[in-house]
């Protein structure tokens, strides 16, 4: 979907939605430790160093809302982000596919995700972060079936759009379209973003807008 398809109402509450205060709640290591279930909640996926944090303080325009760390891992827990002026929710996960991590704390992680993901009932969608200089790796596509078992929207956010080339990002966005076509919890549309140029965060803003207008937040 293109910025043009969007209603110009929707553009101006996406754009207010993170203009407004967002901030950090806490840490869960634990489900038992998950605020109540009384907002909408989005949650960001994705492999270890696709840039989670950098996506979200782009996306609330601040540098310093999610830790950010050019090393794979970094995030070990469900960090918990609110809105304080609208019913929102947002939960940073845990980067999957690092294979360095010692075995049990990936098997933590691993365990934490898939509960967190398959029992939250106001889940209403995950965004599945995905490099776009690299198209959708084995560990992207598990993440997506298991989402399609448990039946939770997600969409695919490509992310460090202004690292590859102009065509190479196209051949990475049709890819992308070809794997999840025939996904029943996915969003037909792929999103294209940079954090470092502020590019497609217009377009996930009014996204996340669009969910809480059909959620009657």
């Amino acid at each position: 979907m293109t910025e043009k398809n969007y209603p110009t109402d929707l553009i101006e509450r996406g754009r207010l939605l993170f203009a407004r205060p967002i901030v950090f709640v806490k840490g869960c290591v634990r489900l038992a430790d998950l605020p109540p279930m009384d907002r909408v909640e989005i949650a960001f996926a994705g492999r270890s160093n696709v840039g989670k944090s950098s996506l979200i303080n782009a996306l609330c325009g601040t540098s310093s809302l999610a830790r950010t760390s050019n090393t794979p891992g970094r995030t070990q827990e469900l960090n918990i982000f609110e809105s304080q002026s609208e019913e929102l929710r947002i939960v940073d996960m845990p980067g999957y596919g690092y294979a360095k991590a010692p075995e049990p704390k990936v098997k933590a992680w691993t365990q934490l995700i898939h509960q967190y993901l398959t029992g939250r009932a106001t889940l209403r969608r995950v965004y599945v972060l995905i490099d776009s200089r690299h198209g959708p790796k084995d560990n992207d596509i598990s993440v997506m079936n298991e989402l399609d078992r448990a039946a939770v929207s997600y969409q695919v956010v490509l992310t460090k759009a202004d690292k590859p080339l102009s065509k190479d990002v196209e051949k990475v966005v049709a890819m992308t379209r070809a794997a999840i076509a025939k996904r029943p919890a996915a969003h037909p549309e792929v999103l294209l973003t940079s954090s470092e140029k502020g590019e497609g965060l217009k377009e996930l803003r009014t996204e996340i807008a669009m969910l809480l207008e059909s959620s009657g937040a």
